[in-house]
C-alpha cells in the first residue's frame, strides 16, 4: 500500500519569466480573521430518518474553492565537450517549463482567508482560486506549515461565502461526513461516507517530523481533494482533506484528513507570525507498559506516558514534574502514548498554561505548566542555513589560524535558501555586524530583520558578505 498526497499535476513546457512573489506584511498589522464556531455535538443519531442532506451541503460547496497554482521549474542544459572545443567556452543553456497543479480549499473568514495543504501551494510561483460563482481570484500564501501539512491563502474579494466550524474533538467513529472538493478536474463534488477512525498515525509526514492525528473517513477522496473541506451533518468544517491510502492513486476507501482544531491552531499562529510556534514542555518519555504500570503500583491497564528525563530549567523542571512521573492527561485530554503526549503539547501556543495530571507514588496530582518554546531548527541561523560552534577539529580541516578565536562554521544551506547564492558549506562567521560571535543563539539575536554585514573567514581569506533578513 502506498500514501498518496494527492493534488494533481500536470507539465507544460513553455518559456516564461519568474513571477514575483507579494511580500509578506509586518505581522505586527497582522489581524486575526473572525471564525464562525459551532462547538456543538451532534445529536447522536435521534430524530426522524434524513432522506437528503442538500439543504446542509449547499452552504459549503459555496465556501469549497478549486486551487490552480503554476511553479516554474528551471532546467540546465550542459553544452556537449565537443562543441566547446571547437566554438570555445559556450555556458550552459537553461530552459524553464511550467508545473501545473490543482487542489482545493476552503473559505473561512469573511475577509478571504482559506485553508489548504502545504503540498497544493509549495514552490508555487502564482496561484488562483476558482469559487463556485465562477469568480477567478488571485491568491497570495500567508504561511504554510509542512509538518502538519497545512497551508493558509488569502484572496481579496466581496461578499465571500464561508464555512463554520465545528469542535473536531467532539467527533466520533461513525459520525457521518462529507467530502468536498475537485476531484481529478472534473469539478466540484460531494461524496459522502463516516467517521472510521481518530487520531490516526500513519507515517504520511514521517520525512518532515510531523504531527499527525488524523480523521480517517471511507468518503471517497481522489486527487484534487487536497485541502478541500471533510464536513459532519450539519456542514460543519471538521477537518481538512489531505492524503489517500491506495496502491493505484485512487480511491479505496482510506482517506485522511487534518482536524480542524489543529488546523485552525496553526492558521492562526500563520497569520500572526508567519511561522508556526509550538509548546515545549522539556521532558524525555516513553509510552506506559502494562509491566511497568505493575512495578509502579497501578492498575497493568493504565494508560500514560512514564517521564524518564526533564530538561533543567525547563517548563516541565519549573513546574515539578520529576523522573519517574507518569503524565495521563493534558488539559482533560487523555495521553495513552508518546504521541499523544507530543501532539497535544506541540498545538499550544508558547507561554500558554496548561494542566497536567500525573501519578506519582501511586497518586494523582494535578500541576499547572507554563509552556516554553520548541526550537525545531536548533542549528538554523538564518533561513536555509545551518551552522555550529568552530570545533578544534573543524579549524584544523578548514585552516582556521589562530588570530581568529572562534565563530560558527556553516554546516549546510538548502538550495531554496535565500541565502544559497552567498552562503556556503564550510564558510566560517566570525562576525555579525562587527561583533564576535561564538554561539548559534547570540547570532540569532543578532540577525534580526534588517540588513546585515558578515566577516566570513573561508579558504585562507577573510571577507564581507551583506546579507538582508526579511520579517516573518
Amino acid at each position: 500500500m502506498k500514501f498518496h498526497l494527492f493534488c494533481r499535476l500536470a507539465l507544460v513546457v513553455v518559456l516564461l519569466s519568474p513571477v514575483a512573489r507579494a511580500a509578506k506584511a509586518d505581522a505586527s498589522e497582522k489581524k486575526l480573521p473572525t471564525l464562525q464556531v459551532d462547538p456543538t455535538p451532534l445529536n447522536g443519531g435521534e430524530g426522524p430518518q434524513v432522506a437528503s442532506y442538500a439543504e446542509v451541503i449547499e452552504p459549503v460547496q459555496k465556501a469549497v474553492v478549486s486551487v490552480y497554482s503554476k511553479k516554474i521549474v528551471r532546467e540546465r542544459i550542459a553544452v556537449n565537450p565537443l562543441l566547446r572545443q571547437f566554438f570555445g567556452d559556450i555556458p550552459d543553456q537553461e530552459r524553464r517549463h511550467e508545473e501545473e497543479g490543482l487542489g482545493s480549499g476552503v473559505i473561512v473568514s469573511p475577509d478571504g482567508y482559506i485553508l489548504t495543504n502545504n503540498h497544493v501551494v509549495e514552490g508555487a510561483d502564482e496561484l488562483k482560486v476558482s469559487l463556485a460563482d465562477d469568480r477567478e481570484l488571485i491568491a497570495k500564501v500567508i504561511g504554510a506549515d509542512p509538518k502538519t501539512d497545512i497551508a493558509v491563502i488569502k484572496v481579496d474579494g466581496e461578499k465571500l461565502p464561508v464555512v463554520t466550524l465545528a469542535d473536531s474533538d467532539n467527533i466520533r467513529v461513525g459520525d457521518v461526513v462529507f467530502a468536498v472538493g475537485n476531484p481529478l478536474g472534473v469539478g466540484q463534488t460531494v461524496t459522502m461516507g463516516i467517521v472510521s477512525a481518530k487520531g490516526r498515525s500513519v507515517g504520511i509526514l514521517e520525512e518532515v517530523a510531523g504531527y499527525e492525528q488524523f480523521i480517517q473517513t471511507d468518503a471517497a477522496i481522489n486527487m484534487g481533494n487536497s485541502g478541500g473541506a471533510l464536513v459532519d451533518a450539519r456542514g460543519r468544517l471538521i477537518g481538512i482533506n489531505s492524503a489517500i491510502l491506495s496502491p493505484s492513486r485512487g480511491n479505496i476507501g482510506i482517506g485522511f484528513a487534518v482536524p480542524i482544531n489543529l488546523a485552525a491552531a496553526v492558521m492562526h499562529s500563520l497569520i500572526q507570525t508567519g511561522s508556526v510556534a509550538r509548546g515545549f514542555l522539556g521532558v524525555s518519555s516513553q509510552t506506559l507498559t502494562p509491566d511497568y504500570a505493575e512495578a509502579l503500583g497501578l492498575p497493568r491497564d493504565t494508560k500514560g506516558v512514564t517521564v524518564t528525563d526533564i530538561t533543567p530549567d525547563s517548563a516541565a523542571d519549573q513546574a515539578g514534574v520529576e523522573r519517574g512521573d507518569v503524565i495521563l492527561s493534558v488539559n482533560d485530554k487523555k495521553v495513552t502514548s508518546l504521541r499523544d503526549l507530543r501532539n497535544y503539547i506541540a498545538q499550544l501556543a508558547p507561554g500558554t498554561k496548561a494542566k497536567l495530571r500525573i501519578s506519582r507514588d501511586g497518586k494523582e496530582l494535578d500541576l499547572e505548566v507554563t509552556l516554553g518554546r520548541l526550537d525545531e531548527k536548533p542549528n538554523e541561523i538564518l533561513t536555509g542555513v545551518n551552522a555550529e560552534p568552530l570545533s578544534p577539529e573543524a579549524r584544523r580541516r578548514l585552516g582556521v589560524p589562530p588570530r581568529i578565536e572562534g565563530g560558527l562554521v556553516i554546516t549546510s544551506v538548502d538550495e531554496n535558501s535565500e541565502f544559497a547564492d552567498r552562503l556556503v558549506a564550510d564558510m566560517v562567521v566570525v562576525q555579525i555586524d562587527r561583533q564576535n560571535v561564538q554561539d548559534l543563539e547570540a547570532a540569532r539575536a543578532a540577525l534580526t530583520p534588517g540588513r546585515h554585514l558578515l566577516f566570513v573567514y573561508y579558504r585562507g581569506t577573510l571577507r564581507a558578505i551583506s546579507v538582508r533578513v526579511n520579517s516573518p
